[in-house]
């Protein structure tokens, strides 16, 4: 292994106590003459050499005689183990969950200008940034009491997220009425056991617990039952509506796939690529910024001195030019815009389960079908009317099942508005459930 470069501070910093009084007697401090810690800190400003001296009770009969005061301001710069500064552990805290950044990311943007490792990045995260900020939610007790005071209790949501492969899950317990974190951690295993240790210090909040909402996470669902066996379990809308709309959603992207290849079949190389510009015309589209001068941009050849004399070799007379038809280059231009359209649907995404990829893609065809018919319907142009074709031969063996994905698509929606319906007074969870089977049954 590559032995760490050394690092030179910029400066020596030694800490003293702020209190000038013993905090037990109101007697006089006094500075020990030996050293807390003495370290090299890294931070986002510089490398600095920071130690701390403590003090204690002058007077040898106090209790304060023994202890080892040190200085808030000391605290602040770093733990007393890592030899990191509190704004790099933020730093990298504050990319990993707002920019979703991996370790890997973190550590080439941070290596330039501080001496660190992946490991070392991975390690401040979750071990430092996440106990940090567990702590700091703390803060937020006496908002809790009221928003319990006025709603009866407390509304908790847990999940479980994997950043990236391979790694543990990152759990979190959320209060869903405030949005604030009450406990987080990694989870090695997802077994009931494990879950349990997590959950129980739910058990002992300073509030009632109104309801829990999960996902049915392997073990987790006993898990819930047996800490808190008392406290109504609902399955999380978003879990359950994906897990709904799976079937749905892959026959939804089969089908996409094979009208994907019908139209690339049918229309071959229309729609494979933009052609490809005119190496005479210019390329660029838009200009903005510095404007060529006068003088610059005429580049007329001065008069020569020398006169010209004209050859005497005849010459046929010119072909005079037809006219440009403006109704031609109009459908031309259509045309060039249809195709950019048909490129464009094809490369749509789905994001299941209310956004399926198969259904705007052939919606968007039919759109694209019936205006050029309309426009066929004025005008007649081959091209047009080529790709009006082709459109149509490769939408026809999938229209059946399109109407079939159509309908699920439409149960989707209609079980959305049903569970996320608002009202005074909020529906039951009876007339929910009789809801869903009007929307399911064969009324629906």
């Amino acid at each position: 292994m590559k032995p760490p470069k050394p690092l030179y501070p910029s400066e020596r910093i030694i800490y003293h106590p702020e209190l000038s009084a013993c905090p037990m007697c109101g007697g006089v401090l006094k500075l020990r003459n030996t050293l807390l810690w003495d370290k090299t800190v890294q931070t986002l400003t510089g490398v600095r050499s920071v130690a701390s001296r403590p003090a204690c009770c002058a007077n040898p009969q106090c209790a304060g005689a023994t202890m080892r005061l040190r200085s808030a301001a000391g605290q602040q710069v770093a733990l007393p183990s890592p030899t990191y500064g509190y704004d790099l552990v933020v730093r990298i805290g504050w990319q990993r969950q707002t920019r979703c950044v991996t370790y890997a990311e973190i550590h080439t943007d941070r290596t330039p200008k501080i001496q660190i490792a992946e490991t070392q990045v991975r390690r401040l995260y979750q071990q430092v940034y996440l106990p940090m900020l567990a702590c700091h939610e703390r803060q937020h007790h006496d908002r809790l009491t009221q928003v319990a005071a006025a709603h009866g209790g407390l509304v908790l949501a847990l999940d479980g997220l994997a950043p990236e492969g391979g790694e543990p899950q990152l759990w979190c317990i959320r209060d869903l009425l405030t949005g604030v974190v009450r406990r987080s951690g990694w989870l090695s295993g997802q077994d009931q056991t494990t879950f349990e240790g997590f959950l129980q210090p739910l058990r002992t909040l300073d509030w009632p617990i109104r309801a829990i909402v999960s996902d049915k996470q392997r073990g987790l669902v006993p898990a819930i039952a047996t800490v808190l066996p008392t406290t109504p379990h609902q399955l999380c809308q978003t879990h359950y509506l994906r897990n709904l709309a799976d079937p749905l959603a892959r026959d939804d992207s089969a089908l996409t796939v094979a009208l994907r290849h019908a139209v690339r079949q049918e229309l071959g190389p229309l729609v494979r690529a933009e052609p490809l510009p005119d190496p005479a015309a210019p390329g660029v589209l838009t200009m903005t910024g510095l404007l060529v001068s006068s003088a610059a941009a005429d580049t007329t050849p001065p008069p020569s001195d020398s006169p010209t004399f004209a050859t005497t070799t005849p010459t046929a007379p010119p072909t005079p030019a037809l006219p440009p038809d403006p109704d031609a280059q109009v459908m031309a231009e259509s045309v060039t815009q249809v195709l950019r359209r048909v490129r464009y649907l094809l490369t749509l995404t789905g994001r299941p389960p209310l956004r399926l990829a198969g259904l705007e893609l052939y919606a968007g065809l039919q759109e694209v079908v019936t205006r050029g018919q309309r426009w066929l319907a004025h005008r007649d142009d081959p091209h047009l009317a080529q790709v009006v074709r082709g459109l149509q031969a490769a939408m026809a063996p999938v229209a059946a099942r399109m109407a079939d994905i159509q309908q699920g698509a439409d149960w989707l929606t209609r079980i959305t508005t049903i569970l996320s319906a608002d009202g005074e007074p909020a529906p039951t969870a009876a007339a929910v459930a009789q809801h869903l089977q009007t929307c399911l049954g064969p009324a629906g």
